[in-house]
């Protein structure tokens, strides 16, 4: 008989839903196979490239998303020196004057987002150079908070089900789809008890 875990919302991280969408992903991209303390450093001096007085606060998790952030025009114009300055490599440098691009073009409209289902706005978000469905997974729980996500290619959700389901090797996607049945509806909220293992575990 597969564990039931016992899921408490008040203990979960909170999700707040993004203002700015096109911040949010430029985020997303930053923080591509990389470490989160070397993410939030790159993501400081980027938009330190518009806004020096970012240099001055804390970097928490998601804090510069409050502040003013560069329009894709903006982002789309700034020369590849400025880019390496902030420590963007060549490729996520691309990738995001490719996001800037389509945002520009009406390719990407978040002016739409609230009417799509999560698999509509899946195959939205992944027209854009460099977001795959990793991405557009932590697009859909972190900046438009839906309830039912789980994000089976993250590594950490692996490993969060290997300890919380007391599983001997990594499960596969069929594995984990099926030990996250019971929570249909409302998978998000296990991907963050199962991130809040992970955390806790480090």
């Amino acid at each position: 008989m597969t564990k039931k875990i016992i899921i408490k919302k008040n203990k979960l991280r909170k999700l707040e839903p993004s203002n700015n969408f096109f911040a949010s992903l430029v985020r997303s991209i930053i923080y591509q196979q990389l470490s989160g303390k070397a993410a939030a450093s790159i993501e400081k001096k980027f938009f330190g490239l518009f806004y020096p007085e970012v240099f001055n606060l804390t970097n928490k998790r998601g804090t510069l998303l409050g502040n003013k952030f560069p329009k894709p025009k903006d982002v789309l114009e700034l020369s590849d020196s400025k880019f390496k300055s902030a420590g963007v490599s060549t490729q996520k440098m691309n990738y995001l004057r490719d996001l800037s691009a389509k945002f520009l073009d009406g390719t990407i409209n978040p002016k739409n987002f609230h009417k799509m289902t999560d698999s509509e706005i899946e195959e939205h978000l992944v027209k854009v150079k460099g977001i795959g469905i990793w991405t557009a997974h932590m697009f859909l729980i972190f900046a438009l908070n839906r309830p039912d996500i789980l994000p089976t290619g993250d590594l950490a959700i692996r490993k969060g089900f290997m300890k919380a389901f007391n599983l001997r090797n990594v499960p596969s996607h069929d594995k984990m789809v099926a030990l996250a049945k019971p929570y249909a509806g409302r998978r998000t909220y296990l991907s963050l008890y199962l991130w809040g293992i992970m955390d806790d575990e480090k």
